[in-house]
């Protein structure tokens, strides 16, 4: 914060006295600069106590004083020092007339006081300011530090860091899920930024946004003010820190922010280091498992995994299309969900899969579910997710095939989460809905189609009948409503159009397949 123009007055040593403004007196001096032209506002910044002594002005002009007031206001000059005793005794009338109808402050100078001191002044209530933000940002930054380092960890960190700000703050991976958040009164809030904190993720790191209206929709002086940062060294940030306060920070609470994006910087970096060396033991420990050596996986990640090779567990393969952020949010969310509930997860980056190995019935396959079923339909590139059977330790290899076969449905049927059991207990011909097959299966039956097309027989619908009766000439002729005889021919012209035996149990399979995939019951 700046010094007030209301402090330089109160300052004993200068003496000043105001003549016009006397309710914005709470106005911040940024600066205070001596000018005596008569259009000094291409040379400001904004922000200036302004001092002159009137030589080159027409001050007894007042069209001339108007227009000089007009331009120190909109220049953004927040008071003028007009010295007296110089070339003027007293503050000429018509410029106090024109700075009290443009809303500018004019503060008289004494002779004694000389404009120097008056900027030393400034200078030094700002160095002081700048000071104390400092100081104030190193005690906040050992305070963060501190909290870090205790068990609760950024959420310690977060809690001490709205404290300082007076308002909210919450920590989000980057799929957009909060993974701490304070106070509590603010989850709901926090909750509602997910779009933005991805549209920042998408940003080459260090980014930052910020947000002029609540998650709300608030409007007015009692919106929050919501500011997004970045956290993490890499192009891609490995969280987002936001912060909701009422007002704009100043220069100590910036200090602040600053702290905790350095402090949860150094935080996530540990934590990426141990999740690479968590991702090997993860891949060696699943390995062992694919190879049935349960008690070989245990001796090798039994601290870390224990709980999880000790109970009934799933395997779920998740798959999106090339160039998707599915995977990696999905591996965001689970990496939330595995610590807010305490389940261990064993995940496993393969190619273009993710392979998970979690508690059966526990919150990591929930939040799979979850996210998994919440990707848009119309997307090509949408996660599909296949799970397999619960299961023990010692049958993950059988696991791991019954995700793969659920997660081939999952995406042949446009499905974003297919579990084994609707596999097992379900019927094949679902699998048959594919291009391929169709395209077989019209292939094969194109020949009798054009025999009964040119009139010469039923023989699909023969064909159809008798496969149906498993091969009973009776039971299907009656079905056809035609003689056995009759019936007996047509499956001797089918044999000859299509070159095959119908005592082959194989080609009566294929036929009927593609009967159902391409008659009337295809699916």
């Amino acid at each position: 914060m700046h010094p007030t123009l209301a402090s330089l007055v109160q300052h004993t040593a200068l003496k000043l006295t105001v003549l016009t403004g006397e309710d914005r007196l709470g106005r911040e001096v940024r600066w205070a600069h001596a000018s005596e032209l008569a259009d000094p506002a291409p040379y400001l910044d904004g922000g200036e106590l302004l001092l002159t002594t009137a030589l080159k002005l027409e001050v007894d002009d007042p069209a001339a004083m108007d227009d000089y007031a007009a331009r120190l206001s909109a220049a953004g000059v927040v008071a003028l020092g007009f010295a007296v005793g110089v070339n003027h005794s007293v503050v000429p009338a018509a410029l106090l007339e024109a700075a009290r109808a443009h809303g500018l402050p004019v503060l008289e100078v004494p002779r004694r006081t000389p404009f120097i001191a008056i900027s030393k002044a400034v200078s030094a209530a700002i160095a002081a300011e700048q000071y104390r933000a400092v100081t104030a940002g190193f005690a906040a930054q050992r305070e963060l530090t501190r909290a870090a380092l205790t068990a609760d960890g950024p959420g310690a960190l977060l809690e001490k860091l709205a404290a300082q700000m007076d308002g909210w703050a919450a920590l989000y991976d980057i799929s957009g899920g909060v993974t701490a958040v304070a106070p509590g009164w603010a989850a709901r809030r926090a909750a509602k930024l997910g779009d933005e904190v991805r549209r920042l993720r998408d940003r080459p790191a260090p980014a930052t946004a910020v947000l002029g209206a609540s998650p709300d929709g608030a409007q007015g002086a009692g919106a929050d003010r919501v500011e997004l940062q970045s956290v993490g060294t890499g192009r891609v940030p490995q969280a987002v820190l936001a912060i909701g306060t009422g007002v704009p920070p100043g220069t100590a609470e910036r200090y602040t922010v600053q702290s905790a994006v350095a402090v949860l910087t150094l935080v996530t970096e540990r934590s990426r280091a141990f999740h690479a060396a968590e991702q090997r033991l993860a891949r060696a420990v699943l390995h062992l498992l694919l190879s049935a050596e349960p008690d070989h996986a245990r001796a090798v990640g039994g601290e870390v995994y224990a709980g999880l090779l000790d109970a009934p567990l799933r395997v779920l393969i998740a798959e999106a299309g090339e160039g998707s952020d599915a995977l990696r949010d999905l591996a965001a969310g689970i990496e939330t969900a595995a610590a807010r509930s305490g389940e261990p997860v064993l995940a496993v980056p393969d190619a273009d899969r993710l392979v998970l190995l979690a508690a059966d019935g526990g919150a990591v396959v929930a939040a799979c579910r979850e996210y998994a079923g919440d990707a848009p339909e119309d997307r090509s590139d949408r996660l599909c997710l296949g799970m397999s059977a619960p299961s023990g330790p010692t049958a993950v290899d059988s696991a791991y095939q019954q995700a793969r076969q659920a997660l081939l449905v999952a995406r042949r049927r446009g499905r974003p989460v297919v579990e084994h059991d609707e596999v097992a207990t379900g019927s094949v011909l679902p699998l048959l809905a594919d291009e391929a097959v169709r395209a077989f299966a019209e292939s094969m039956l194109r020949p009798l189609r054009e025999h009964d097309a040119h009139g010469r027989g039923d023989l699909l619908a023969s064909l159809r009948a008798w496969l149906s009766r498993h091969g009973q000439w009776d039971a299907a002729a009656a079905d056809l409503g035609v003689h056995r005889h009759t019936l007996r021919y047509r499956m001797r012209r089918v044999e000859e159009i299509l070159d095959r035996s119908l005592d082959d149990p194989d080609v009566r399979m294929e036929l009927w397949l593609a009967l159902k995939t391409t008659g009337p019951e295809a699916v």
